[in-house]
């Protein structure tokens, strides 16, 4: 079901330039403002099959547009299908604290790499002290359910690694958590701080205010199987700071959308906000130019599948299930069997007039 409201209303309520956005964050913007609009031209495709004709604009393919992200996200968790491992998989958050958030809007690229490098950093030393090399698939999100900043990364672990010697070692602990989390939060702490000392970062009221308090460290209940993990990686791994269908309404001055109040048990309320603070919120969660906010570690890593993993896989035996292609990219939303092919391409101009008219068929080869 199409949303009735979208991020681009909000954007088209206001001069962008007007606002104190940096130029990387007004590109991002416009984008979003004329994705799937005549601002970036068209296409028309045919069915192959029932013969019916779609006019379709084009999407601006921004990583940030709550539009463009459906097919990524089903042709990656494809990609990650073929990497799972016969084990129990963990979940873990690892969320900073606020104190970082002014650092954060004015150094991102450092903030979030940090983030990465120690969370890393933090797992993989419990895997050492435990005799093994982990993996990890980390997953950067900036925002809260009000849309504020509020940087963590979520994490799926497996629940084994490799040894010294190659060999497989199942379930580091037991079935209910991977490591201890006051344990985790105290060595994430020390690591995260130690790498902004280590990259210049020397504002002692800062450093000195980030040991005051504990650092949330969140382990949830470990998944059931290897199609759990995946079914949980396609909620999380192409998700945006905030979804059109959380939108309720879009005034020339205001703009309402639902949240969960999670200090008041997960209850969901309408959030009313200025178009000029949505933006700037929202445009706070647009990540640096070309950073990485999917990565992966250790057995999990682009180096070890290039033949180690697969060695691994075939080790232990692992039986990789058939994923259904839930995206519907190249099909026809008439006939639902045929597949769309373009026949024509417009530019802002728009498609050409004959082709404007209802029920529109090309002929179809017997």
């Amino acid at each position: 079901m199409q949303p009735v409201w979208e991020v681009a209303d909000v954007l088209r309520c206001l001069p962008l330039d007007d606002l104190p956005l940096n130029a990387h964050q007004q590109k991002a913007l416009r984008a979003i403002k004329a994705c799937r609009t005549a601002a970036l031209g068209g296409h028309i495709d045919a069915c192959n099959d029932c013969g019916a004709v779609r006019i379709s604009y084009n999407s601006c393919r921004n990583r940030h547009c709550p539009k463009c992200q459906g097919h990524k996200r089903e042709e990656w968790i494809q990609k990650r299908g073929q990497d799972l491992l016969p084990c129990t998989y963990y979940h873990v958050v690892f969320t900073l604290p606020e104190e970082l958030n002014t650092l954060a809007m004015h150094r991102a690229d450092l903030v979030y790499r940090i983030l990465f490098d120690a969370v890393w950093a933090t797992l993989a030393q419990f895997g050492k002290n435990a005799g093994v090399r982990l993996g990890m698939i980390a997953v950067l999100h900036t925002w809260g359910q009000n849309l504020c900043l509020h940087p963590h990364l979520h994490c799926i672990v497996p629940g084994g690694g490799v040894d010294v010697n190659g060999h497989w070692k199942k379930q580091l602990r037991n079935h209910k958590y991977l490591f201890p989390v006051k344990a985790l939060s105290k060595v994430f702490r020390a690591k995260y701080v130690h790498c902004l000392r280590h990259y210049g970062i020397t504002d002692t009221g800062l450093l000195q205010s980030l040991f005051k308090k504990d650092w949330v460290v969140y382990a949830k209940r470990p998944f059931g199987g290897p199609m759990q993990v995946i079914e949980y990686l396609g909620r999380y791994t192409h998700k945006v700071a905030i979804s059109n269908h959380r939108i309720v309404e879009v005034s020339d001055e205001h703009v309402r959308f639902r949240y969960q109040d999670y200090r008041n048990g997960g209850q969901v309320r309408i959030m009313q906000l200025t178009n000029r603070e949505f933006i700037r919120r929202f445009a706070q969660h647009i990540l640096p130019r070309r950073f990485v906010r999917i990565r992966h570690y250790g057995i999990l890593s682009s180096a070890w599948k290039r033949g180690r993993l697969q060695t691994l896989q075939q080790r232990l035996q692992t039986k990789h299930a058939a994923l259904p292609v839930k995206t519907m990219l190249r099909k026809c939303p008439c006939c639902k069997t045929g597949t769309l092919t373009t026949i024509e391409v417009f530019g802002k101009r728009g498609p050409p007039p004959h082709l404007l008219r209802q029920d529109q068929t090309v002929p179809v080869a017997g």
